[in-house]
Formats: C-alpha cells, structure tokens, sequence
C-alpha cells in the first residue's frame, strides 16, 4: 500500500509538473498571438496612412497637373497677346514718327493763322474788340506752353475761327464808351452781323453807325433811325420780338 501510495504520488506530482507546463507554453503562445495582432494592427495602421498618403499624393498631382495644362493655354494666349502688342508697338512706332512730322508742319501752321485772325479781327468792323485781341492773345502766349499738345493748341484756334464766324450770324447789343462830338459818351452798341455797327447813346437823343469806308461812326439823323435802333436794341436782347427793321447800311460798292 505505501508503495502504491507513493507511486500515485509521485504519479500525481508529475501530472501537475506536466498541467504547469502546459499552462506556460499556452500562456507563451496566447502572449506571441496577441503580439502578432498588435504588430499586425500596428503594420495595418501603417498601410492605411501610407494609402491616405498615396491617395493625397495622387490628388495633389492630379490638381497640379489641371493647373500645368491651365497655364499653358493661358501661356499661349498670352504669346499670341504679346505677338499682336509687338505688331501694335510697332504701328505706334511709325505713327509716332508721322506725328512728328506733322507736328514740325502743324506748329508754323497755326501761328500763320494766328496771324490771319489777327489781320481779320483788325481789319473787321470794330465790335468786342477787346474781347476779340485778349483771344488771339491768350492763343499765342499758349503756344509757348509745353503742357498743351499741338492738337489741343488748333484746336482752340479753330474754336476762335468758329467763333468769329458764329458773329457773322448773330444779332448782338452791348454798352460800350464811345468819344462823340469831343465827349466820351456811354452808348448801347447795337450789330447785325457783320452787315451793320450802330450806337445809340443811353439817352436815345444820338446815333450813329459805323462807316468802313471812313474808318469811323457816323452820326445819323435821329429822327430817322432812332426808333429802328432802339427797336433793333430790344430784340437783341430778347425784349421784343423779331422784325423788320430800317437801318443804314452800306450800298456795295462797284468794282
């Protein structure tokens, strides 16, 4: 009996040794399993972001790829654009160079018919002469002027040739100070055009009309033309309505 007892003893002892064993093992192998998971999962994360990477990386080429092909149609555009500014600069070239020509023959132009105006106005019957020479005079002190372009400068010159030529056209009355009998007088100036210059004093007791032949106002009979002035004086300045008027004017003369 002891021996039996001691053989399942010992029996019992190895069993347990051997159950002991088996636990380490398992335990070695459970911990080598969920190492391999870890290292699994850890090695999966890592090739999800490197996809992510991928995946960005592509996008970011694709985008950049569109804006290649974008600047390169507008590249070409923008060739085509500078080929056609170089025909244009080229253009502005040569008429540049004709605009300099034109200058260097505008330039003594317009002082030559500065010059007409000015014979014209001296020559013309005497009406806003005061007027007329500060304009031909304000004309020529812009010529020296290097801030006004030779077209703006026949440009006004034609603007002061249209000007005397709407004179021309017009009736017109104005006050002025005229030397009568030896006496500076006010008088209201009456003109029709260029076809009559006539005076009128204030008082309406003298007048009197400009003479080309002399160069000089006549005094008219005031019993004949006083009323026709005075009317003429009216419509001028719109106070009455347009009429036949009676008014000395020159006969052509025969040549």
């Amino acid at each position: 009996m002891k021996a039996v007892a001691l053989s399942t003893m010992l029996s019992a002892g190895a069993l347990i040794g051997s159950v002991a064993q088996a636990d380490q093992t398992l335990n070695a192998i459970l911990q080598t399993g969920q190492a391999k998971t870890t290292a699994a999962m850890q090695s999966q994360k890592r090739i999800d972001k490197i996809a992510d990477d991928t995946n960005s990386l592509l996008q970011e080429f694709k985008t950049v790829n569109k804006q290649i092909e974008g600047l390169k149609v507008y590249n070409a555009q923008q060739e085509k654009q500078i080929a056609n500014q170089l025909v244009v600069l080229t253009d502005l070239e040569e008429s540049i160079d004709q605009v300099t020509v034109m200058e260097r023959q505008i330039q003594p132009l317009i002082l030559r018919m500065l010059d007409g105006l000015e014979q014209f106005v001296e020559l013309d019957v005497p009406f806003h002469l005061t007027e007329r020479r500060d304009r031909i005079e304000q004309l020529r002190a812009n010529q020296e002027r290097a801030d006004i372009s030779v077209a703006e400068k026949f440009r006004q010159v034609l603007e002061a040739y249209k000007i005397e030529s709407e004179y021309g056209r017009k009736i017109d009355t104005y006050k002025d100070t005229l030397n009568i009998g030896g006496q500076d007088r006010e008088v209201n100036i009456l003109r029709v055009g260029r076809v009559a210059l006539m005076y009128q004093t204030t008082d309406t007791r003298l007048s009197g009309a400009w003479d080309a032949r002399q160069k000089a106002y006549v005094e008219l009979d005031s019993g004949e033309y006083r009323t026709s002035i005075l009317q003429g004086i009216k419509i001028a300045k719109k106070q009455a309505t347009n009429d036949i008027m009676g008014l000395p004017i020159l006969a052509p003369e025969a040549k």
